[in-house]
């Protein structure tokens, strides 16, 4: 490919597509990741391409719809199904009419969606949507071997459905062949500023001991992206006259899970277990450096570990940490994922032992703005690009766009539509 092709090629913007199984009403978004920055979360918007012939006098409808998934699907029977849709009231379900157009909601259209129905024609409409604030993170929990079908979890989906009215019931329509279904992600990146170095101090006395033992335990830092190394600093000073037989340092994973009642999981992800310089006996003091680092790839046997959520067969890692900015709505995040560092001193066993724990945040950081690059060698077949046309003036217009088909995603053997 020449130079002037390769550049086009680069400037192109990619947009997702997904269309019904009759091929009537097709669905563009320009990404698939909306990010919650805590005072609001990125807007869904889109475009739909229909039928006139097909829809005629129906409608569409869109909706995004946030649910909890508890049990395997192929459990749902006799209309009992293990799952919870978070917004059931009218002002938290997001559902309104995208075909015909409502004049009294028209907003500006997005740069891609200008783009976009100029691309398509008129039979393109635009959709925009707006999560509401405190709304759950994409978790998904890891399945048992041999599980088929939805991992539990919270997921989010993007809906578009031709019907005669909005009582219909989108979410129990999935065999029509007359609707979209697409999984979207809401995601949270790790914010810029770092928070207080955790530190902790604890203590224990013993009978027929004039002193105590004195464990100090703190983090480097408070905030840690995946991947990083986990620095945790000990240091013990015994006055009492037992002696520290062995250390263990580990990092806990605890998701709550608000459903009717919160109940609690908690994982060890990581751990570490030391000797040297030990015992420690008394009237002595030892300081030690353990280095951890929380993997999924060290995990994939433990079933019900939170992860963030999945979209494809993408690769994924462990759940990100909730930031809770209003904690009278941890009934509405769905599953909370924290983190936390245990450090335990083993004294024997008529010693018994002392342990301490220093919270943190596990969090990706957000991404730098990249320049718009060439696909993947392997995308290309399933890429259409349209070529640029060229103003008057020969300029080269800014309407380059590579669509995507949406994948099915592929979990254990297992294909749902995604």
């Amino acid at each position: 490919m020449d130079d002037a092709g390769s550049n086009k090629q680069r400037q192109a913007t990619r947009v997702f597509k997904k269309s019904s199984p009759n091929g009537k009403i097709t669905v563009y978004l320009g990404k698939r990741d909306f990010v919650d920055h805590i005072t609001h979360v990125d807007p869904i918007d889109g475009v739909v391409l229909i039928d006139p012939e097909y829809v005629k006098d129906r409608k569409v409808f869109g909706h995004v719809l946030a649910a909890f998934r508890y049990g395997r699907e192929d459990l749902d029977v006799l209309g009992l199904t293990f799952r919870k849709d978070l917004y059931l009231a009218a002002e938290q379900v997001t559902k309104k009419t995208i075909y015909p157009p409502m004049s009294t909601t028209k907003r500006p259209l997005t740069r891609l969606q200008e783009r976009l129905v100029r691309k398509l024609g008129p039979a393109a409409h635009p959709f925009y949507f707006e999560l509401p604030p405190h709304c759950p993170a994409s978790v998904t929990l890891q399945p048992a071997p041999g599980d088929t079908g939805k991992p539990c979890g919270v997921d989010y989906e993007l809906k578009a459905f031709v019907a005669d009215t909005q009582d219909d019931k989108p979410h129990k329509r999935s065999d029509n062949r007359n609707s979209v279904r697409l999984a979207i992600r809401k995601i949270m990146y790790a914010p810029s500023k770092q928070g207080e170095q955790p530190s902790v101090e604890v203590s224990k006395e013993f009978m027929m001991s004039p002193n105590k033992l004195y464990l100090e335990a703190s983090l480097d830092k408070e905030l840690y992206h995946h991947g990083e190394n986990i620095a945790v600093n000990v240091h013990i000073a015994n006055n009492s006259n037992r002696s520290v037989k062995r250390i263990k340092v580990s990092v806990r994973q605890f998701a709550d899970i608000c459903l009717f009642s919160t109940a609690q999981y908690k994982c060890t992800v990581a751990e570490a277990e030391s000797e040297e310089g030990c015992p420690v006996g008394p009237g002595f003091t030892l300081s030690k450096v353990f280095s951890l680092t929380p993997l999924l790839a060290n995990n994939k046997d433990k079933w019900g570990l939170a992860l963030d959520g999945q979209l494809k067969h993408e690769d994924t890692n462990l759940a990100s940490s909730t930031l809770i900015a209003d904690p009278s709505q941890r009934e509405n995040l769905g599953i909370i994922v924290q983190y936390k560092v245990k450090v335990k001193l083993c004294l024997g066993p008529l010693g018994g032992e002392l342990s301490a724990e220093l919270p943190f945040v596990l969090m990706h950081p957000k991404p730098e703005p990249e320049p718009r690059a060439d696909p993947p060698a392997r995308a290309l077949a399933d890429l259409i690009q349209l070529d640029p046309v060229p103003d008057e003036n020969g300029q080269e217009q800014d309407d380059d766009i590579i669509f995507e088909d949406f994948a099915r995603l592929r979990l254990k053997g297992a294909e749902t539509d995604a």
